[in-house]
């Protein structure tokens, strides 16, 4: 089904034969992944359900993971949860369908890790947060105020 190198290509080759309305559903295993260049992500999973249409395959699909963050507030790393949803097209190379550019290639196998990367990448927040609620650090001593107050906050508080 997929390779070690290449974790989320499939082979959807025969696909083409099959009649319009066809389907399949790909389940991926949790797993540990790296999406190149840059995107790690524990107990990675998901599926993927592929139907085919009359440009190509539908492909829908839906996928978590948890990426390695770091705060914004306290600096503190923590395991973010990601999930993302997506509705792709990839296209026969004898038509010229989809604006997304996606095709199944000549060989039959499509690679989904660029697709579920752009969507994680999307999915994961400009400035993360470890909980709604932190606190941060102290901007005078840099005291981390989700695990305890320093002398700077009972004064400002007392204020």
């Amino acid at each position: 089904m997929a390779s070690q190198r290449y974790p989320l290509r499939i082979n959807v080759g025969f696909f083409y034969n099959l009649p319009v309305g066809s389907f399949r559903d790909i389940h991926f295993e949790p797993q540990d992944i790296h999406l190149p260049p840059d995107l790690d992500l524990k107990n990675f999973a998901g599926m993927v359900h592929i139907s085919r249409t009359p440009q190509g395959l539908l492909c829908e699909g839906k996928f978590e993971g948890v990426q390695h963050s770091e705060c914004v507030r306290c600096l503190e790393p923590f395991d973010l949860q990601l999930n993302i949803e997506f509705d792709e097209v990839f296209g026969y190379k004898t038509q010229n369908f989809t604006e997304s550019g996606l095709y199944v290639p000549e060989d039959g196998n499509v690679d989904f890790g660029p697709v579920v990367r752009e969507y994680m990448i999307t999915d994961n927040p400009i400035k993360p947060l470890c909980k709604p609620d932190c606190a941060g650090l102290c901007i005078i001593c840099g005291e981390n105020l989700n695990l305890s107050t320093c002398e700077h906050q009972a004064r400002i508080q007392v204020e």
